[in-house]
Formats: C-alpha cells, sequence, structure tokens
C-alpha cells in the first residue's frame, strides 16, 4: 500500500530542531535561570544542568568516550538521569539505560552486547552494577571533579548514534535498538510542533529510563524550554494520587501508560485543571474518554524501533460501540505500509502487517546483523522508493477516514479445532459490552496439549454482568468458534514495569477461579441429572454444578471423547467433539441432547 494512502499528522516540516543536545544547550545559554526538571523538592535549571553535564562530559571524554559509544545509565528516576545522558551526548557518545531492578546478570549481558564503554551510577547502586571491562563512574563525584565546564567539541552529525534500548527478544536474549539523533529529532519537531509545546509548558515524566516512552517525556519538553517533573512511585501507580499530583503541580502536558490513562479517563475532573493534554500508548487503548472531561487524549502507537512515535491520533468522547479507538495517522516523515506476506499491499480495509518507514526507524540492532536483515527490510518500490521499512509483526487495517485500526499481533494468532482465531478481535468485541472495563483473551494449553480460548474480565464496579451475558453479547457479532469456553473475572491486571499489561502474569484458569453463574435455584431435569453422573464418574467427584465447564473441572480432549461415548450410550444420541466444546456444561449438553432427539426421525 503506497503511502500516501494513509495521511501523515502535519505532512508539512515545520522548522525547528536538527540536533537535541545542541537545542537543550541553547535553552542553557539563553534561560540559565529556569526551571528545567524538578523531583519533588529537588529542583534543577537548565544552567545547572548543563555545568553538571559539561563537567561528566568532559570526564567520559577522558576516559575515552566518542562517537557513538554507548555508555550505561544505572540510576533511578532522578535529575542525575537527565545529567547522565546529556553528558554522555556532550562527549559524543549514546546513552544506554539499565533497569536497576532487572538482574545483574540480564544487566552484564546489555553491557558486553553493547560493548559500552563505561556506566554511570550512583553509590548506593554500586552492588547492582555488574563489573566488566567498562568503567563505573560516581554520577555524584563529578560534581567537584576539576575538569572544565565548557562542552568539549564534538561532531553534531544527526546520523549519530542517541541512544541504545533493550527490549525483550524471543531467543531469550534482549536486543539493543539502535536509535540516532535524526529519529529523536523528528519525534521532537513533530511533537512541539503538534502540542503546541511552549517554555511555559509542564510535563510529567512517570516512565523508568530503560522504556522508550521516558524518551518522549524529556527531550522534546527541554529542547523546547519548557520544564519536566517526575512523579514518585508511589503516585506513579496510583490513578486517584496521580491525579490529585498532576492538578497540584499544574502539569499541562503528559504521557501515561494505556491501562493507566484507561482509569485515569474514568476519574471525576474538576473543570478547571491545567492538564491540557493527556498521551498515552503502550497498549491497546479500548475505550473512548466520557464527554466531558477538561483536556485532550490522544492515541499513540510506536515500537521502540522507530523513535518512540510512529502513528497519533485525538480520541473523541465516547464514540458508542462502534470500534475502539484507532491507533491513528503516520506522525512527520512517516510512512505505514500495510502488507502481506509477500511484502504487497493488501487492499483497502483489508489486514495487513504494519510496517513502518521514515525518518524515525532504528539504525538496526546493535551488534546483530543477521536480526537486523531479518526485521528491517527494503520497501516496496512503490511505497517508500526503496527506502527500509520496519517490520512490525502488529496487524493493521486501513479505516475510510485515513486512519489505522490495531488488530493485535501475527503471532498472536491461534488455530483451535480447525479455526484461525485473533484473539485480540475477540478482546475487542468484549470491550464492547457497556459493563466490560478491559479484557485479555488467551488461548493457554491445558495438560493433553488442547487449546481453548480463556477471557480475562475486569467489569464496572456496579456491574451486574454474567459469563452468560457476556457470551451473548458475543454470539451476536462472533461466530461459536470464537466464544471463550472459561472466564476469569479480574478486579485489577497485572502490569509490568513499564506499565503495560503483563500477560505472562494473568493467572491460569482454575476451577478455583473460574467466573460461572451457578443456577442454585433449581434442582436438576432428570437428563441434567444423569449428565451430571456420568461426568462425576469420569471425574472422579461427587458434585458437578450445573453451569461447570467440563473443561474447567478437570477435563480433556481425550476424556472427553470417553464422555461423547457415554453420552451416546446413555441417551442414543451423538454428539460432536466440537459440539462438546461448545457447550461444556450439563446444563449445555442437556440442550444439545434435547435438540438432537428432536431432529430423529419418527419410526
Amino acid at each position: 500500500m503506497a503511502a500516501t494512502h494513509i495521511p501523515a499528522v502535519g505532512s508539512a516540516n515545520p522548522a525547528g530542531i536538527t540536533y537535541i543536545p545542541d537545542a537543550v544547550a541553547s535553552q542553557a545559554s539563553r534561560r540559565p535561570g529556569a526551571l528545567a526538571v524538578s523531583a519533588g523538592v529537588e529542583l534543577a535549571t537548565y544552567g545547572q544542568l548543563d555545568l553538571r553535564a559539561n563537567r561528566l562530559g568532559r570526564v567520559l571524554r577522558s576516559i575515552g568516550v566518542g562517537a557513538d559509544a554507548p555508555v550505561g545509565i544505572c540510576l533511578r528516576r532522578s535529575i542525575d538521569t537527565v545529567v547522565a545522558a546529556m553528558a554522555i551526548w556532550k562527549a559524543g557518545g549514546a546513552y544506554l539505560p539499565l533497569d536497576p531492578d532487572h538482574p545483574s546478570d540480564r544487566l552484564a549481558y546489555q553491557m558486553e552486547d553493547a560493548r559500552a564503554a563505561a556506566v554511570i551510577t550512583s553509590p548506593n547502586l554500586t552492588q547492582r552494577v555488574p563489573g566488566g571491562s567498562w568503567s563505573a563512574i560516581n554520577v555524584f563525584e563529578s560534581h567537584n571533579l576539576a575538569h572544565s565546564s565548557t562542552p568539549a567539541p564534538i561532531d553534531a552529525s544527526p546520523d549519530r548514534l542517541a541512544y541504545v534500548i533493550y527490549t525483550s527478544g524471543s531467543t531469550g536474549r534482549p536486543k539493543g535498538v539502535e536509535i540516532s539523533h535524526r529519529g529523536l529529532a523528528n519525534l521532537a519537531v513533530w511533537h512541539n510542533h503538534t502540542f503546541s509545546v511552549t517554555q511555559a509548558d509542564r510535563a510529567s515524566h512517570l516512565a523508568g529510563l530503560s522504556f522508550d516512552a521516558a524518551v518522549w517525556e524529556l527531550w522534546p519538553y527541554m529542547a523546547a524550554g519548557a520544564s519536566v517533573h517526575l512523579v514518585d512511585d508511589l503516585t506513579r501507580n496510583s490513578p486517584e494520587l496521580l491525579q490529585d499530583w498532576l492538578i497540584r503541580q499544574r502539569i499541562s502536558i503528559g504521557f501515561v501508560p494505556t491501562p493507566l490513562g484507561e482509569r485515569l479517563m474514568g476519574l471525576a475532573w474538576p473543570s478547571r485543571t491545567a492538564l491540557r493534554v493527556l498521551l498515552t500508548g503502550g497498549d491497546t487503548l479500548q475505550h473512548y474518554p466520557p464527554p466531558g472531561l477538561p483536556f485532550a487524549v490522544i492515541n499513540n502507537y510506536g515500537p521502540t524501533e522507530y523513535s518512540v512515535v510512529a502513528t497519533s491520533a485525538p480520541v473523541p468522547p465516547d464514540f458508542g460501540d462502534a470500534m475502539p479507538p484507532p491507533i491513528g495517522r503516520p506522525i512527520l516523515n512517516t510512512q505505514i505500509h500495510l502488507l502481506d506476506s509477500d511484502l504487497q499491499p493488501v487492499p483497502p480495509g483489508s489486514t495487513g502487517e504494519i510496517y513502518i518507514g521514515g525518518a524515525g526507524i532504528a539504525r538496526g540492532y546493535r551488534n546483530n546483523p543477521d536480526l537486523t536483515a531479518e526485521c528491517f527490510v527494503r520497501a516496496p518500490a512503490e511505497g517508500a522508493r526503496g527506502g527500509i521499512l520496519y517490520r512490525t509483526g502488529d496487524l493493521g487495517r486501513l479505516l475510510p477516514d485515513g486512519q489505522i485500526a490495531f488488530l493485535g499481533r501475527v503471532d498472536d494468532q491461534i488455530k483451535i479445532r480447525g479455526h484461525r482465531i485473533e484473539p485480540g478481535e475477540i478482546s475487542a468485541t468484549l470491550n464492547l459490552h457497556k459493563d466490560v472495563v478491559q479484557s485479555i483473551v488467551l488461548a493457554p494449553e491445558d495438560e493433553a496439549g488442547d487449546r481453548r480460548l480463556v477471557a480475562y474480565v475486569s467489569l464496572a464496579a456496579d456491574s451486574t454482568a454474567t459469563p452468560d451475558a457476556l457470551r451473548t453479547h458475543l454470539r451476536q457479532r462472533l461466530p461459536e468458534f470464537m466464544i471463550p469456553a472459561a472466564f476469569v473475572r479480574m478486579e485489577s491486571f497485572p502490569v509490568t514495569s513499564h506499565g503495560k499489561i503483563d500477560r505472562t502474569a494473568l493467572p491460569a484458569p482454575t476451577p478455583a477461579n473460574n467466573w460461572e453463574g451457578k443456577d442454585t435455584r433449581r434442582g436438576l431435569s432428570e437428563t441434567e441429572d444423569r449428565i451430571a453422573k456420568i461426568i462425576c464418574q469420569l471425574l472422579g467427584s461427587k458434585k458437578v454444578a450445573p453451569d461447570d465447564n467440563f473443561f474447567m473441572i478437570g477435563g480433556h480432549s481425550l476424556m472427553g471423547a470417553q464422555l461423547i461415548v457415554r453420552l451416546r450410550e446413555a441417551f442414543g444420541v451423538e454428539i460432536s467433539l466440537r459440539r462438546l466444546f461448545e457447550t461444556p456444561t450439563v446444563v449445555g449438553l442437556s440442550a444439545e441432547i434435547v435438540r438432537l432427539r428432536q431432529l430423529r426421525p419418527v419410526a
């Protein structure tokens, strides 16, 4: 699909930043006393940051840090992380964020794989920093070192490496994504132009440095001379506390991970608040904001391999149950292509894999040419003029208005009983139910290797919805083979340190957490009683409730075949294995037996 079929956000190229370090240094030169960063009671002006960064940059240069050399930053979110990143740039290097809470072996692998020249840390984290061929530098000691406070001359090329961020890899080893200053500058120019960022803005900073959203939370604002305000860990994990903090700190623009953004949108906001733009991303946005919010909600999409943001769109107030919010259009100097497995454009309205090209594309994976060649591919000639595209592994569809609908992952597609299923489609349909706040659909394997669909659902506090009601809702929109066999009700979803939903931490479905309504108002019919006794004999249990899911209380496909045989012997009808999966309860099987008996020819 040619890039012109997906119009970009702001296709013009606004004049502005070409190199972030120079833009920040310019702010320090022109406005040295202006507030740059705050962290609680600790404040730093642009002049103070620049002075400290120059000295630390000289230290790095003295130990050999130069062009494109990665330098690790192993620090908690603080003003020091900003100083360290600026200093690394002033030395000509690229910063490599290291999460102090990660295992030491993982940090060592990242340092070794990146061939880092040094790591900047603090005394209280020294024990977390792995030993190696690199130098360890105490960020606090750089305050008093006898180094010049003037910056060392460097080649300010936009093609230089700005940062390296490691993400999870399918091989079990993290992979380092290399982003250039060109991509970072493009992000800042688009952001500041699109959201009219000025020196008067006060931006929030929630993300840890190893999450690429932190790049977005810092550098566009500092290039514009705005102030950045760090949120403490307790506050950033509570929607109510965060809302209070945003109001008290007079934050005018800020980013939050999607799950947190969903919860913030659901709170009651005063009509007068400084917040004018709430940016969200990192996960699939499920709902539209309610009418009356005093700020704009902006949905954003982008992989680490593309300078944080690739597409963006304002989310209008409650749009009914038409569809989940789209991920928008490409940002400045960015192209989105929806391609098939042969790298050919899919027809408009069809599902294709999302490929991204443009100014923000990564240089590749650090010291991994094979993986780079696999994931960064040559674009179709009619698309990006023969340029390089990043293959995201995400699925999308072009909507009539030119926006892109996100449809999940290519590798999320599963096959159950011969049917290819996108769990994301089921989840999106569940989220259209008025009582569903959020849902995740997975297809875990049981001990026998069989897959079944399991829906994890969070409901509104006053909801009286039942699994049967949700199944009815789904059956009105989806084929029977896409209806989950089990529902697990969640008070809240587990999240990673980056604020994304942690699917690996979702509980395995068990009889204890299986959320199924139990019909206690009546006794079993004769047919239901006979079915229940057969299931009890097979499972070795004493009691089976009318709505117990056979596969959730110990049954599997081999035992299901035995159940079919025993039902045939007892009732003289042949229930298919497929129907057993679709109606795995005493009530459901009884209805199926009645239906099959009615279909038998009269003797």
